[in-house]
């Protein structure tokens, strides 16, 4: 067990990461307090809206569509440590002066939906900057588990954030909630000012000279000659617009569907984000490059599960099934990150991140409004199983193109044990 732990948890023995995840732990744990509460508050300042629901969801990443790769550049020419501390910094202002609306009570819809939009300004900067930050903080041996871990970071604050902000809101309401999480926010700038810049991994970066003339295009260039980071993407992008959209189908399977209140969406949030951890965690062992074969598994076990819960019929057979549809919802996005990350030179991390992030957030706004109007009229339920039926279809679509550039083959193995394997190109020559 204990050498078990060693090996999960390696990446903590670096000061500067420990301070990373640290900071992003707590300002987690208050941005999923904050997304739960915004959720039911704009639900109960719509009547019940799933458009209302899905246009405040949209306008959280508009930005990210917009700025993100641009973000990409300034982390190819610029210090990221600096970034994402100024970032941070306007993330945290913003969220005090949105708490303090809500908590003299004069909030309004039209507010709400103005601050989604600014804090999708502030993630579109510093998500692409602090996924190539990463790699400065450990390294690239230690990267995949720190990769891992901080995916165990985010799921535990969404383990944690929804449960507090479900028991709170019954409890006390949605602007002490708003209060709390604010507080938290300026976490990461405390512990990124503490980090120690000497100790960054920073061999890779492009020369002084080069950096100015780092631009968008040559990054997409870059991606379009790689059919190893082609594949993960363009799957990715489909996947993530119409089958990652929990954070609004859940909000109204719980209180349209099953008619529960906010105690029983933070239940949902949990079952989610407790098998999400699990999926986290799985990967912290990987000291590689994810095969492209798992990749493709976990996103063809996503959608079967993903359409499984859409076709629940009760609460708990929901909850049950969010357990592992969480488990490979992380480690299918775990497995495309570290197929990116990993398989990217570091000049063009950045730009590479960018268009990542770009293709797993800024198809939200489209995704939201596609799977709130299917929700406003066909019901929850249907935005859910929907999303899984599409995301399955572009599985396969990529299985069958990662066959036919590999000239790979599926082969069923009935003994000793029923199971799916394949059986590559060179396996056949050399037989």
């Amino acid at each position: 067990m204990r050498a078990r732990l060693s090996t999960t948890f390696r990446s903590l023995t670096v000061r500067n990461y420990r301070l990373f995840a640290g900071g992003q732990l707590i300002k987690l744990i208050g941005v999923w307090m904050m997304y739960v509460a915004q959720d039911w508050l704009v639900l109960e300042l719509s009547n019940d809206s799933p458009t209302a629901l899905g246009l405040v969801t949209a306008l959280q990443f508009v930005p990210v569509m917009l700025l993100t790769l641009y973000a990409g550049t300034l982390a190819d020419r610029f210090d990221k440590r600096t970034l994402l501390m100024v970032s941070n910094g306007v993330w945290a202002v913003l969220a005090i002066a949105q708490a303090i609306l809500i908590a003299t009570g004069v909030i309004e819809l039209w507010h709400i939906m103005i601050f989604a939009g600014l804090l999708g300004v502030a993630q579109a900067i510093e998500t692409p900057v602090r996924q190539a930050f990463v790699s400065e903080l450990v390294g690239k041996p230690l990267l995949p588990n720190a990769l891992s871990l901080s995916a165990a970071t985010f799921q535990t604050a969404r383990i944690t954030g929804p449960a507090l902000a479900g028991v709170a809101i019954a409890w006390l309401g949605t602007g002490p909630v708003f209060l709390v999480s604010t507080v938290m926010a300026i976490a990461p700038v405390l512990m990124q000012a503490r980090m120690n810049p000497t100790e960054l991994h920073r061999p890779e970066l492009l020369p002084r000279d080069e950096r100015a003339e780092a631009k968008v295009v040559d990054g997409l260039r870059y991606v379009r000659t790689r059919h190893d980071l082609l594949l993960p993407m363009a799957m990715m992008f489909v996947i993530a617009m119409f089958g990652y959209n929990f954070q609004l189908t859940l909000a109204l399977l719980a209180k349209t569907v099953f008619a529960t209140g906010a105690a029983t969406f933070g239940l949902f949030n949990t079952a989610l984000a407790v098998g999400s951890l699990a999926g986290a965690l799985a990967g912290t062992a990987r000291k590689g490059r994810p095969s492209v074969y798992l990749l493709l598994a976990a996103a063809v076990a996503f959608g079967l599960l993903a359409i499984a819960v859409g076709f629940a019929p009760y609460k708990w057979l929901v909850l049950l099934l969010l357990v592992p549809t969480g488990f490979s919802t992380v480690f299918l996005g775990q497995a495309a990150n570290q197929r990116v990350q990993l398989g990217v030179d570091g000049a063009f991390r950045g730009r590479v991140m960018a268009l990542y992030v770009l293709i797993f957030l800024g198809t939200a706004p489209i995704g939201s409004m596609v799977i709130s109007w299917i929700a406003e009229h066909f019901g929850a339920a249907a935005g859910i199983w929907l999303g899984g039926a599409v995301s399955l279809l572009a599985a396969l679509a990529a299985l069958v193109w990662q066959l036919r550039h590999a000239g790979d083959r599926l082969a069923f193995q009935a003994r000793p044990t029923p199971r799916v394997r394949v059986v590559r190109q060179e396996s056949v020559a050399v037989a």
